[in-house]
């Protein structure tokens, strides 16, 4: 199984160029683990090093970002090739800004313990409306149907995103073994893409069964400034798919990465 095409390679700036990824710590077997990919730079992206980000994706040319911490979240569009921010609305002094994702033309935003998410008008980020939910708030994503949202556990919630009311749930396990501290999403393919807290891994994920299919290593990837910071961690997924590219980056990276991915 393959999640991404191979993309075209470029040439990195000898400042920018991560170290090799290392290998996967895996607790099995190499005849019963699950499949590992590693990952190849295409293309190095500024990245706004402030930004704690907490979630990422493309839609029509440019990168919708948001970012935490109580009093400086908010919501950023922004080019890509020269990551200036050419639209943005902060969200209140009271929360901190977890997850976005887009719909039918707005902008859905979690935040982490106030269980309360905000809607907006993606085109003038207009504020809408606001829902609520019994969890906290982690990553979000849209599969086409419905809202799906992390909360820190396992498990992974799948909401209406006219009436906010969950339509299912699915428990995510490696080999039967819950795989906890799920943060950012992405839908790419059919399958669900989740950063895990605090390491260097992306789950693949089965929407279905909750099955992690496959993992990406993205050790090496992290920023030589950002090594430094405990808080500074790979967060953040971004797909385009109509030129099939990934985008990876984190928490104050000053870099964005587009990957490909390859198979161990």
């Amino acid at each position: 199984m393959s999640p991404l095409a191979p993309a075209l390679t470029s040439s990195l700036a000898p400042d920018s160029t991560p170290a090799a990824a290392a290998p996967f710590a895996s607790p099995r077997s190499a005849e019963t683990a699950t499949p590992v990919y590693t990952y190849q730079v295409v293309h190095t992206y500024p990245h706004d090093r402030a930004a704690f980000t907490e979630g990422l994706f493309w839609d029509r040319g440019n990168l919708y970002e948001s970012t935490g911490l109580t009093g400086q979240s908010g919501i950023h569009k922004q080019d890509l090739a020269t990551g200036q921010v050419l639209q943005s609305t902060s969200i209140g002094a009271q929360y901190f800004g977890e997850g976005i994702a887009a719909a039918g033309g707005r902008l859905y935003a979690l935040t982490w313990t106030t269980h309360v998410g905000f809607v907006y008008d993606q085109a003038t980020f207009k504020p809408l409306a606001r829902f609520t939910y019994p969890t906290e708030g982690w990553g979000l994503t849209y599969d086409g149907q419905s809202l799906i949202m992390s909360d820190g556990s396992n498990v992974l919630h799948f909401m209406d995103p006219t009436t906010f009311t969950q339509t299912a749930q699915i428990s995510v396990t490696d080999r039967g073994q819950p795989v906890t501290r799920l943060n950012e999403l992405e839908y790419i393919k059919g399958q669900i893409y989740a950063n895990v807290w605090q390491t260097d891994h992306i789950a693949i994920i089965s929407p279905q069964t909750g099955a992690v299919l496959a993992w990406i290593d993205c050790a090496g990837l992290r920023p030589p400034q950002a090594l430094a910071n405990p808080d500074a961690v790979l967060n953040g997924i971004a797909y385009d798919p109509t030129t099939d590219r990934l985008f990876i980056t984190g928490k104050l990276w000053a870099n964005l990465y587009e990957i490909r991915l390859l198979p161990r």
